[in-house]
């Protein structure tokens, strides 16, 4: 086994370019954008299809597992949202740092 140590994040916090991070939200917004596409058109399948049974217990269990199925895909378009505000905020926060550091090097 090997002892890795870990690298310090002053490295990796130099490389983040606003331009990268822009196009990641513009990917993750898509598959966002695509997953709330999805989701909507599953709900809207489920309910032009109705459960037809006369047992309650398979009428209980296909309601759960569509709104399982309508639940993961939100979530997942959710979380890709969350991504995507991330990553601009993060393209932002990088833009007015190198701005503030370039004005603080001209000061000195």
């Amino acid at each position: 086994m090997t002892n890795s140590t870990p690298k310090s994040d002053n490295n990796s916090t130099q490389n983040v370019n606003p331009l990268q991070c822009l196009a990641s939200a513009v990917i993750s917004g898509g598959l966002g954008t695509g997953a709330y596409l999805l989701m909507k058109s599953i709900a809207e399948t489920f309910a032009s299809k109705p459960i037809i049974s006369d047992n309650v217990f398979v009428v209980n269990i296909s309601t759960a597992v569509r709104a399982l199925v309508v639940g993961v895909v939100a979530f997942a378009a959710c979380m890709c949202g969350m991504v995507t505000l991330g990553l601009i905020a993060l393209a932002i926060q990088v833009t007015f740092q190198r701005f503030t550091n370039k004005e603080m090097s001209e000061e000195n």
